[in-house]
């Protein structure tokens, strides 16, 4: 996203804003995604924070404008699912554990590789998942580890 000031005396031709469509005859105006917006116009898909006002940065996604916050939430830091490291689509369902984002199909029980799905319990240790029947009864027993999160497994869709 660049912020650009109308140049002083010379001539520039009129810009149309992709946010409203209207005249951008504004001192300044915002470069992103190839096109040109009124400050006021590139705002966030989700939050609808002004973008301008709040960073020189800002993501697209699945036809999605977003702020930094709102892409992190969506999509973690990589927009990538935490197991196989493979990009995920923005219009799938994902699952979330502890921050962590994955594809359905890759959130799955380290032990016996069974699918949890959604309404499933399952445990998060040292970053590793476990269905409520393969949980690490050897974690449960040795005080130097975290105690077990037993979490209710529930779907993100990646929608505001």
């Amino acid at each position: 996203m660049v912020n650009s000031q109308l140049g002083g005396g010379v001539a520039s031709p009129p810009r149309s804003c992709a946010g409203c469509g209207g005249k951008i005859a504004d001192r300044f105006l915002l470069f992103s995604m190839e096109r040109y917006w009124h400050t006021r116009c590139l705002k966030c898909s989700c939050c609808h924070a002004q973008l301008g006002d709040i960073g020189n940065t800002c993501y697209s996604k699945g036809g999605m404008i977003l702020c930094r916050s709102d892409y992190i939430r969506l999509f973690g830091h990589s927009g990538a699912c935490s197991t196989c490291g493979q990009s995920i689509p923005a219009n799938e369902m994902v699952m979330r554990a502890q921050g962590n984002v994955y594809h359905l199909k890759c959130f799955t029980c380290a032990t016996c590789r069974n699918r949890l799905v959604p309404g499933d319990r399952f445990h998060y240790v040292n970053g590793t998942i476990f269905c409520e029947h393969d949980r690490p009864e050897a974690a449960l027993l040795s005080s130097h580890l975290p105690p077990l999160q037993s979490n209710p497994v529930l779907p993100d869709q990646k929608v505001c």
